[in-house]
């Protein structure tokens, strides 16, 4: 039998295209920093690449507006 990697999971492929074309909104409140940093350290010390990946981007949004702005 074949091994697939990564597992296919289409409802999150959906869910992150969806997110995509859903409006941002432009003022962005820099007191979630704290506990998204948190969940970055979390995610470093548990070795969890895709984990490390989403809450590194996360922070940058919270942190910087007009990254990610159309």
């Amino acid at each position: 039998m074949k091994k697939k990697w990564p597992i296919p999971r289409p409802t999150e492929n959906a869910a992150l295209r969806a997110l995509d074309l859903a409006e941002r909104p432009v003022r962005r409140h820099v007191a979630h920093v704290p506990a998204l940093m948190a969940a970055l350290v979390d995610a470093v010390a548990q070795k969890d690449r895709e984990g490390i990946c989403l809450s590194s981007h996360r922070v940058v949004r919270a942190a910087a507006p007009e990254v990610g702005a159309p």
